[in-house]
């Protein structure tokens, strides 16, 4: 009966659905942590994808969860790099949910010796290990640096950076609005370093996240986590099923009420809903409303996630 009330048009998306998901399936967002630790996460990815930002993030992640970490500054290239890491995990550090503890390492004077010294991003990233281990943290990550475009320079500091230090998992970050650019630099990196997930940025924009079909096909890795604003908790666990959903313009509701719950308890939402059957509602709570749905992120990305509005906000500044 169901089947009968559809259109041709409403079976070709529920068809088109079920492909994208089978496509960018299986799900596998976890992370395996090795004991004894640290489990040692490399981050390769090309200039401007969000690699720096992403290392916050991921570090944000493991905190939440009780894991301490280590992020180490290798990227000896690219002005200030090292600073802009420390900051971010500085900010983490002081604003992520969690108690367990967030630590930096960086060496700023290496910078200079970088295209002098061949092996200067390598030492840093094995002395940043040699730190985690003597001060027992449980993940450590590793910053590398990127390039504008890939080179061959670029993947023998990586090869041997994973030759050196022997990550566990190697992750690349890809910018969700580069389009084709991004499924030719995937295989790059893939052929280069055999990836083992995929972090895609900046899926906050416009863009549905078209790159992430191409993406998993070409490199057959996972897509771990997709970057859904600059916040430091705006990192979200891979699910092919809500991906398809974005794409096809149909919105996410789950993530809509992921983020409504980390801002407000069920509790909270049964004593509000009470006050408003009653008509006790006052001006401080709806302030206190209002302040929450501002922390859960802007209201064009939060009205994008509904059914059918995403499409309808492409043209609204």
């Amino acid at each position: 009966d169901v089947t009968k009330s559809l259109k041709p048009g409403q079976e070709l998306v529920a068809i088109v659905h079920d492909e994208l998901v089978a496509l960018m399936g299986p799900e596998d967002s976890k992370i395996f942590l090795v004991e004894p630790g640290p489990t040692i996460i490399m981050m390769c990815g090309l200039q401007g994808s969000g690699k720096t930002t992403t290392c916050g993030k991921l570090a944000a992640y493991f905190k939440k969860a009780g894991r301490s970490v280590l992020v180490a500054a290798a990227d000896l290239q690219r002005p200030a790099a090292v600073e802009q890491l420390q900051q971010v995990v500085e900010g983490v550090e002081a604003n992520a949910k969690g108690s367990a503890k967030i630590g930096f390492y960086g060496e700023p004077d290496k910078c200079a010796e970088y295209g002098k010294a061949v092996n200067a991003a390598v030492g840093v990233c094995r002395r940043a290990v040699e730190k985690a281990r003597a001060e027992r943290f449980d993940v450590v990550i590793l910053d590398t640096a990127g390039r504008l475009h890939v080179n061959d320079d670029l993947m023998k500091e990586l090869e041997s950076v994973r030759m050196t230090v022997q990550p566990h998992q190697i992750m690349l970050v890809v910018d969700a609005m580069t389009g084709q650019d991004a499924v030719r630099s995937a295989k790059a990196f893939h052929d280069r370093l055999k990836v083992d997930g995929v972090i895609i940025t900046k899926l906050d924009s416009d863009t549905r996240g078209g790159a992430a079909l191409t993406v998993k096909k070409v490199t057959g890795a996972p897509i771990k986590f997709i970057g859904t604003g600059e916040k430091f908790d705006a990192l979200d666990e891979f699910s092919a099923k809500r991906m398809a959903g974005r794409i096809l313009g149909m919105g996410d509701v789950l993530a809509l009420v992921e983020k409504a719950r980390e801002e407000v308890s069920d509790e909270e939402a049964e004593r509000m809903a009470e006050k408003l059957s009653k008509g006790q509602l006052t001006m401080d709570d709806f302030l206190s409303q209002m302040k929450s749905l501002r922390r859960m992120g802007p209201m064009k990305q939060l009205l994008g996630l509904l059914p059918g509005v995403g499409s309808a906000l492409k043209d609204v500044n």
